[in-house]
């Protein structure tokens, strides 16, 4: 399948009778799950026969998985504590979705400090996480960077900011890109106008190389473009629009790229964000 569709859903009841029964109701054919408490830092180990259950049940029915990392997780944080904890919890996230069998692992790309080295930032990044790449196998799960909308420092808030967040890691073979279409939109993305989705991802191109983009992430915007905001809207609802979902599922970039929404009610049955998309990925 071209572009797998799907939502993050809740575990609830767990990884099985939780997510994957959601995605299962929902038509989900991609889902997305966190792996423990979104805002907190406490690393949840799960149990073995759960993640292996979890990843025999989407291969049974073709589903592609993804973990995301906690909100807190801010690899160029200036508190020790803080960073210190974003490196463990990635590793800690990675060596889960390799036992869950999940393709991906998604990180929020993170920001420095008003008043704060932006170059002492990406040192951090470097240091903690190329340790944390070298460690994994070729058939580990990728390291998902995702741009930010681009408030506050953010280090990398749109797609010319991640030349130099992939060149910190040194363009490390396990790290892709999560696309979200809110933020990237948030950040200035003229994702609004005819032909500014097929723009975007020429960029994107550009500056990752081919082979980078291994998720989007498909949500609206409640705020118009360069608002910095991130606040997702159903598709087709927002100030994006439903055009540039169209040019997004036809351009050669997303080849193969599951799209997971984000959205409100995208993960809830009655939901219209999964029929909508593929509807839209079949025009």
């Amino acid at each position: 399948m071209r572009n797998p569709v799907g939502s993050h859903v809740f575990v609830g009841k767990g990884l099985v009778a939780g997510a994957l029964r959601t995605a299962e109701e929902i038509g989900a054919e991609a889902l997305q799950v966190f792996v423990g408490n979104p805002r907190g830092w406490a690393p949840s180990a799960g149990k073995v026969e759960v993640d292996r259950a979890f990843r025999d049940g989407c291969e049974r029915r073709g589903l592609r998985s993804f973990v995301h990392t906690p909100y807190l997780v801010n690899l160029g944080s200036p508190t020790p504590a803080t960073y210190e904890r974003s490196v463990a919890t990635v590793a800690h996230n990675l060596a889960r979705a390799t036992r869950m069998g999940a393709e991906g692992v998604v990180v929020h790309t993170g920001s420095c400090v008003d008043g704060e080295s932006v170059d002492r930032a990406f040192r951090q990044v470097r240091e903690g996480l190329l340790p944390v790449l070298d460690r994994l196998d070729d058939d580990a799960p990728w390291l998902l960077l995702e741009p930010t909308a681009g408030q506050g420092r953010s280090l990398c808030g749109g797609v010319d900011d991640l030349e130099r967040y992939l060149d910190a890691l040194d363009r490390h073979p396990r790290v892709g890109i999560c696309l979200d279409t809110c933020h990237v939109f948030a950040a200035g993305a003229p994702l609004d106008v005819p032909g500014g989705a097929t723009a975007t991802l020429d960029r994107l191109l550009e500056v990752a190389g081919p082979g980078r983009l291994r998720l989007v992430h498909a949500n609206d915007s409640k705020d118009s473009r360069g608002s910095l905001r991130d606040r997702h809207e159903r598709i087709g609802e927002g100030h994006i629009g439903e055009a540039a979902f169209l040019e997004l599922f036809a351009h050669p970039a997303t080849d193969g790229v599951p799209f997971v929404a984000e959205t409100p009610d995208s993960g809830q049955l009655a939901g219209p964000c999964l029929p909508l998309l593929k509807k839209l990925r079949d025009r």
